[in-house]
């Protein structure tokens, strides 16, 4: 593997798959400060990309990016057929409602009950519900992450690993077609943080989202991954598989996998 970048976009991934998410060309500087370069990617339906490189990188202005609370330099972004660059507010609001985020930091409202987190993005959305059907999807979300007998407890009563469910319960319950997860393992011990692995691989197996994650966890990163996105210098320096990435001789990236 050389300096270029490494598309092999087809890794994998059955040819008739639908592409949910396109980076064409993007760019990102903050003062004299380069964060994205030219960036491009592709992601597809039913896909688990992750990015990987060095801490500050550009893995969260990226992210950033493409739900639309950063405006890129140059370059375009299209998510499930829509140019984020040309939506409305209200627009991006709706978009936003089909790419669930997993926060690091979880991101739960310490003074509202399981019961109520979950219920939160169903009552902020434009989504018309009666207190019957809410009641359904919320148990639900919670019976897949293997929760349903916290509905009614405070978050803060709750141990690092359920509350990190409990968020990705809450994202669930909006039934997103994209999923980010932003360090999904940090800060959980080795059992629990494989816990979340396995539950991230069922999550996007039952409704066959397409992921993006930003991790770290080279447990994590070859458990999930159909493939990686080497982010070094702003650009898509290297894309495929783990094993061809992991494998590579190239002196900025094999020090990753040591």
């Amino acid at each position: 593997m050389n300096a270029n970048p490494i598309y092999s976009e087809t890794v994998t991934l059955p040819a008739n798959r639908a592409c949910v998410l396109s980076v064409g060309h993007l760019n990102k500087s903050f003062g004299n400060n380069k964060v994205l370069v030219d960036f491009s990617m592709h992601l597809f339906e039913g896909e688990s990309i992750v990015i990987f490189g060095k801490s500050g990188c550009g893995k969260s202005v990226l992210i950033k990016c493409i739900i639309g609370l950063l405006r890129p330099d140059e370059g375009r972004i299209i998510v499930l057929d829509h140019d984020v660059s040309m939506l409305s507010h209200d627009e991006m609001d709706v978009l936003r409602a089909k790419m669930g985020f997993l926060f690091q930091s979880n991101a739960l409202y310490d003074s509202m009950t399981v019961r109520e987190n979950l219920e939160f993005p169903l009552r902020r959305h434009w989504i018309q519900l009666g207190q019957s059907e809410i009641d359904k999807l919320v148990s639900e979300a919670l019976e897949d992450v293997g929760l349903l007998h916290t509905i009614d407890i405070m978050p803060s009563e709750l141990s690092g690993g359920m509350r990190k469910r409990i968020a990705l319960a809450r994202t669930l319950i909006l039934k997103p077609k994209i999923m980010m997860y932003d360090e999904p393992t940090t800060g959980l011990d080795p059992i629990t943080g494989n816990e979340i692995i396995d539950l991230m691989i069922e999550i996007q197996k039952k409704y066959n989202t397409s992921s993006i994650v930003i991790s770290h966890d080279m447990n994590c990163i070859k458990k999930v991954s159909d493939r990686i996105i080497m982010l070094i210098d702003g650009t898509c320096y290297a894309i495929g598989s783990f094993e061809t990435v992991s494998k590579s001789t190239d002196e900025k990236i094999k020090p990753f996998f040591v």
